[in-house]
């Protein structure tokens, strides 16, 4: 059996490898098809943050009778703890880690698309990806671990 502390910190690694992974290939790649499902997130939240200053309203109230961006979100954080639960039998604290490391993001998403100027100083590589000119790179939001370790972390100029 796995150590506690190597379950926590590969369960730290698998989640920031598992946000890279689905942002670059799930929300952009599949989302870049207009008929997908994942669609909404470069056609309704890229959009609605470009013409709004990364502000996405759809983060201000959380309803679950409006199928927005939002609610997709959370749709599909559910999916991935289901996904998982298994496997929190085996590995309780990697599982645990991955399912904190889910909160936090959704937790660090919503604020940045609440509050740009905290996003701005708390998660610079998230509001470049929306306001820097390239949304093909810097795909990590809680962390840039696997931005950097892949060499997707560009920094660019954003509006001030």
């Amino acid at each position: 059996m796995l150590s506690f502390a190597i379950q926590f910190f590969l369960g730290l690694l698998y989640a920031n490898a598992g946000e890279w992974l689905a942002h670059k290939y799930i929300l952009h790649a599949l989302g870049n098809k207009r008929h997908s499902f994942w669609a909404y997130h470069l056609h309704e939240h890229h959009a609605v943050c470009a013409r709004n200053g990364m502000i996405d309203p759809g983060y201000r109230k959380l309803s679950l009778t409006a199928w927005n961006t939002q609610t997709k979100e959370l749709a599909a954080l559910a999916g991935i703890v289901l996904l998982h639960a298994p496997v929190f039998l085996i590995f309780p604290l990697f599982t645990g880690t991955v399912y904190g490391s889910l909160a936090l993001y959704y937790y660090k998403h919503r604020r940045a698309h609440l509050d740009p100027v905290w996003a701005r100083r708390h998660l610079p590589w998230h509001y470049e990806h929306h306001l820097g000119g390239n949304a093909n790179a810097n795909w990590c939001v809680t962390w840039p671990w696997f931005d950097y370790l892949l060499g997707t972390r560009i920094k660019s100029k954003t509006p001030d």
